[in-house]
C-alpha cells in the first residue's frame, strides 16, 4: 500500500470529526479525536517496532520465545525510539468491543497508557467518552464503534506515512481548525506567531525550555523542531510546561509525544500561585492569558519571584506572569520571549513603575508589535516582549531597547489576519540585525525612554503610517512634476535601471520641474512593463544560474533519516545566503523581497523536504502521485457509509498539482479543451436539445470523463495503467526523479520571485499614475480650456441667433 499523504490523513481525520456532529460543539472534537489518534498511532508504531525487534533478535540467534519477550520489553522499545504500549492500550483490544466501550475498553486503555509513561500521569482522568452519545449517553457505543472502525481503516505507523513527522503535522492542523471553531481558543497560539517567537529565540541544542502557560504545547514543539532542523536531534533538549487547565496539559502531552519528544515535564496547576518548576531554565517561550485576574494573597514567595512590583489584582496579571518568567531563567541567565497585550506597554500606575524598574535593571531587550486579528480568542492588539536576565542582554543593545513595528505584516483572510513566512522573515531579520529600518525598526536609548516616562507604546518610537502625499502648488497651477518628488522615489527607479528622463521630458526653462510627454506618448501599462522588463529578465536569468549551482544541496538530504535532520537548517541557511549574495545586486528586488520569496517557498516546500529525507527522490515523486490519487478518490462519510466524489472545482485544483504538470505537461490544456467542449454542447437555459446536440453532448462528456478517470486510476483498472503511472515508470527507467523534483522546487521558488516582482512592478505603476492624476492637467490649462470652450459656445449661440 502506498504511503499515506498528509492531505489524505487530514481528510481521514476530518471525516472522523463528522461522526461527532450533534452532541458536541466543534471545539470539543479535539478532546475525543486526539486521544484516539494518539492511541492508534502509538499502537501501530508499537506493532511495527515489535516486528523489527523480533526480526533483529531472531537474526542474532534468539529463540522465537526470546524474540517475542524482547519485542514486548519497554526498554527495547525505548532503544528503538517507539513508545511502549501496554497490552490493555493496544488498538486490537479496542476493536473487539461492542458495548460499554468507553467504560470497559477505552478508559482502561488510556489509564494503562498513562501509567506506563510518567509524562501522561493523570492526563486522561477528566475524559468522559460517554458524552459523545448525547445527553443520556445512549448513542456513545454506536459513535465510538464507528470512530474505532474509521481509525482502523488506515495504518498510522511511520512507515505507512509519507514522512515521519506527518502525524504531528496533522495534529497541529486539527488543533488549528478546532481552535478556529472555538469561542475561546485558549489553548492554541496561531502557528505563525509560535514560529516567529522560535525564530527570534533560536533555542540551543541543549537548552532547557519552559512554558508556564503551556496550552497545547505549540511553543515547546516548535523549539524542538527548530533544534532538530539545526542540529539533527533533541536528545539533549529539556522541555517543561505548566497550565492551570488539565485538558490543556493532556493536549500538550499527546502533542509532544506525537512529535517525537520524550524528555519533557508537564504539570497542572496555577502557575502564579502553584509554580511547580524551578529557576534553571535557559529559555521561556509563552503566551499567557491576557489581562487575567489574580489574588496577591495566593502568590507564593512574592518578594523573591516578583521583585519589580505588584500590579492591581483585577485584570492586570500580565506583568506578574512576566516576572515569574524572569524568575524561572534566573539560575541560568536565560531569556524570555512572551506575547502580551499592548496595554502593558503604556498603562501607568503600578504597571508603569514595574516597566521603569525593568528598564532600570536593563532586562527589556525588544518590543515587537504584532498585527491585529491574529488570535481567535481576542481582538486585543498584542506584542512580543523580549527580556534577558540581568547582565545577559546583547552587548549592542545594553542600555537600549529595540522596537519593531510589524502591525502591517499580515495578509487579511476571511476569519482573521495571518502572518505569512515572508512577514516572519522580515521581523526575524530586523531583530537579529538590531539596526534602524525606517518605518519598521529602531533602537531607542534608555534616556529617550525615560524622557517619555518609560512609555513603551511602539508607535511613539516607530511610526509606520504612510507619509502624506506631497502637493506642489506651482505644479498644480502651471503643470509639470516637481523633480524633488521624483528624486524621493529614486531607489524605485534605480531598481529598474531607470532615470526620470525615461518617464518625463526635461524642462529646459525650469530644471526643478519635469514635463509629461504629450498624450498618446506617455508611458502606459505596456510601456512601463517594457521599461522594467530587462532588469526582471536579468534577475530571473541570474536565479536560474543560481539554482543550477546550488540545488545540489538537496542531494545531501535525499534518503537521509531523522538522525541527519540537522542538515535541513544548514541547507536552508546556505541556500538563502547564496541567493541574497547573487541576486540582491541586480536590482528589482531588495534583500527583504528576496528573503520573503525564499521564506514562502521554503514553508510551502517543507513537507516535500521531509519526504525527500525519508524517501529519497523516487519516494517523493511516488508520494506526490499518491497525494493526487488521494485527493481524487471518493471521500468516505463514516456516518452514512456512502462516498462523495470530489467536486469539479476540487478536481481542477488537483490537476494543477506540480507532478501532473511535470509528467503530463499538456494535460491541463487537454482538460480545458474537453471542459469547453462540454460547455459548448450544452443547450442554452430554457431550450431543449436536439437529438444531434444530445449525442454531441454525450461524446463531449465521455471525452471529459475519460481524461479524468484515466489520469491516475490504479494499474489494474486500465490496460497499461493510468497516464500518470505510465509516465512515472518511463521517468523511472531514465532515472529522472531527481531532475523532476529539482524542477518542481525550482518552479515553485520562481513563482514566488515572480509574485514579488509583480508587487514591485505595481509600485512603479501606482507611483506614475499618482503623478499623472495630480499634475497631468494644470489649473491654468483647465482655465484656458474652459475659456476656449466658453468662447466656442457663445460663437455657436450667435450663429443660431440666440446671442449678440
Amino acid at each position: 500500500m502506498p504511503p499515506l499523504s498528509l492531505a489524505q490523513l487530514e481528510r481521514h481525520l476530518l471525516a472522523a470529526a463528522d461522526l461527532l456532529r450533534g452532541p458536541l460543539s466543534a471545539h470539543e472534537y479535539q478532546n475525543y479525536l486526539l486521544p484516539l489518534l494518539f492511541l492508534k498511532h502509538a499502537s501501530d508504531e508499537y506493532d511495527a517496532a515489535s516486528t523489527r525487534i523480533k526480526a533483529a533478535a531472531t537474526a542474532q540467534g534468539s529463540s522465537p520465545e526470546q524474540a517475542a519477550n524482547l519485542a514486548d520489553s519497554p526498554a527495547a522499545h525505548e532503544r528503538a525510539g517507539s513508545l511502549y504500549v501496554p497490552p490493555a492500550s493496544r488498538w486490537r483490544h479496542l476493536t473487539g468491543a461492542a458495548d460499554r466501550i468507553a467504560e470497559s475498553r477505552l478508559a482502561p486503555a488510556l489509564a494503562a497508557m498513562a501509567a506506563a509513561h510518567p509524562q501522561l500521569t493523570d492526563a486522561f482522568a477528566h475524559l468522559d467518552f460517554t458524552r459523545i452519545g448525547g445527553r443520556e449517553g445512549a448513542h456513545a457505543d454506536r459513535r465510538l464503534r464507528a470512530l474505532i472502525d474509521h481509525f482502523s481503516a488506515v495504518p498510522l505507523h511511520k512507515a505507512a506515512l509519507a514522512y515521519p513527522d506527518m502525524i504531528g503535522a496533522a495534529y497541529e492542523t486539527l488543533l488549528g481548525n478546532f481552535s478556529s471553531a472555538s469561542a475561546g481558543g485558549e489553548f492554541y497560539t496561531p502557528a505563525p506567531v509560535v514560529q516567529l517567537m522560535t525564530e527570534l529565540a533560536r533555542p540551543a541544542v541543549d537548552a532547557r525550555v519552559y512554558d508556564p502557560c503551556v496550552g497545547s504545547g505549540g511553543m515547546l514543539i516548535q523549539a524542538a523542531q527548530y533544534v532538530t532542523e539545526h542540529s539533527g536531534g533533541v536528545a539533549h533538549l529539556q522541555l517543561a510546561g505548566q497550565d492551570a487547565n488539565a485538558r490543556a496539559t493532556v493536549l500538550a502531552a499527546m502533542n509532544l509525544l506525537l512529535h517525537g519528544a520524550r524528555h519533557f515535564d508537564l504539570r497542572t496547576g496555577d502557575t502564579l500561585t502553584e509554580p511547580q518548576h524551578g529557576t534553571d531554565f535557559d529559555l521561556v517561550l509563552s503566551n499567557p492569558p491576557f489581562s487575567m485576574d489574580y489574588s496577591r494573597a495566593t502568590i507564593t514567595a512574592a518578594s523573591e519571584r516578583m521583585p519589580y512590583g505588584m500590579t492591581p489584582e483585577k485584570g492586570r496579571a500580565d506583568w506578574m506572569f512576566v516576572q515569574h518568567m524572569l524568575y524561572s531563567v534566573r539560575g541560568r541567565g536565560g531569556s524570555v520571549f512572551t506575547v502580551l497585550p499592548h496595554g502593558v506597554l503604556f498603562r501607568d500606575g503600578a504597571e508603569g513603575k514595574i516597566r521603569s524598574a525593568l528598564l532600570e535593571a536593563d532586562v527589556i531587550e525588544a518590543v515587537i508589535a504584532l498585527p491585529s486579528g491574529l488570535f481567535t480568542n481576542t481582538s486585543v492588539p498584542a506584542c512580543i516582549l523580549v527580556l534577558r536576565s540581568p547582565g545577559a542582554k546583547r552587548p549592542d543593545l545594553r542600555g537600549q531597547v529595540l522596537f519593531i513595528n510589524a502591525d502591517r505584516e499580515y495578509r487579511a483572510e476571511r476569519a482573521r489576519n495571518v502572518m505569512l513566512p515572508q512577514h516572519i522573515e522580515k521581523v526575524t531579520a530586523a531583530f537579529h540585525a538590531a539596526v534602524d529600518v525606517s518605518g519598521f525598526a529602531r533602537v531607542v536609548d534608555r534616556r529617550e525612554l525615560a524622557a517619555n516616562d518609560d512609555n513603551l507604546n511602539i508607535r511613539r518610537y516607530v511610526d509606520n503610517s504612510p507619509p502624506p502625499e506631497p502637493q506642489d502648488v506651482r505644479a498644480h497651477l502651471y503643470g509639470g512634476v516637481p523633480l524633488a518628488e521624483v528624486a524621493a522615489h529614486q531607489p524605485l527607479l534605480e531598481a529598474y535601471g531607470l532615470s526620470p528622463q525615461d518617464l518625463f521630458v526635461e524642462r529646459t526653462t525650469d530644471p526643478d520641474y519635469l514635463d509629461f510627454h504629450p498624450e498618446g506618448q506617455r508611458p502606459d501599462t505596456a510601456r512601463l512593463n517594457a521599461l522594467m522588463a530587462p532588469r526582471e529578465a536579468d534577475l530571473l536569468a541570474a536565479f536560474t544560474a543560481w539554482w543550477d549551482q546550488g540545488a545540489d544541496g538537496f542531494d545531501t538530504l535525499a534518503g537521509r533519516d531523522r538522525a541527519a535532520a540537522g542538515h535541513v537548517g544548514e541547507v536552508r541557511e546556505k541556500l538563502l545566503a547564496s541567493l541574497l549574495a547573487q541576486l540582491s545586486t541586480i536590482g528589482p528586488l531588495d534583500r527583504h523581497g528576496l528573503a520573503g520569496a525564499f521564506a514562502s517557498w521554503w514553508h510551502a516546500s517543507r513537507p516535500d523536504v521531509s519526504s525527500l529525507m525519508h524517501n529519497g527522490y523516487a519516494g517523493l515523486v511516488d508520494g506526490w502521485l499518491q497525494e493526487v490519487r488521494g485527493r481524487l478518490e471518493p471521500m468516505p462519510d463514516p456516518s452514512t457509509k456512502k462516498a462523495r466524489r470530489p467536486s469539479a472545482a476540487e478536481r481542477r485544483t488537483v490537476y494543477e498539482h506540480p507532478v501532473v504538470r511535470a509528467l503530463i505537461p499538456g494535460f491541463a490544456a487537454e482538460l480545458r479543451a474537453a471542459d469547453s467542449a462540454v460547455s459548448m454542447a450544452e443547450p442554452p437555459d430554457g431550450e431543449s436539445a436536439s437529438s444531434a446536440s444530445k449525442a454531441q453532448l454525450r461524446v463531449a462528456r465521455a471525452r471529459l470523463s475519460l481524461l479524468e478517470t484515466g489520469l491516475c486510476l490504479p494499474s489494474d483498472a486500465l490496460a497499461g495503467g493510468s497516464r500518470l503511472e505510465r509516465e512515472r515508470w518511463a521517468l523511472h527507467s531514465l532515472g529522472g526523479e531527481r531532475d523532476l523534483v529539482h524542477g518542481v522546487l525550482r518552479d515553485r521558488l520562481k513563482a514566488e520571485l515572480t509574485h514579488q516582482l509583480q508587487q514591485r512592478r505595481s509600485q512603479l505603476h501606482d507611483r506614475y499614475r499618482k503623478w499623472e492624476e495630480k499634475y497631468a492637467v494644470s489649473y491654468v490649462a483647465t482655465e484656458a480650456a474652459s475659456a476656449a470652450a466658453g468662447a466656442r459656445m457663445w460663437e455657436a449661440l450667435r450663429g443660431m441667433g440666440y446671442a449678440d
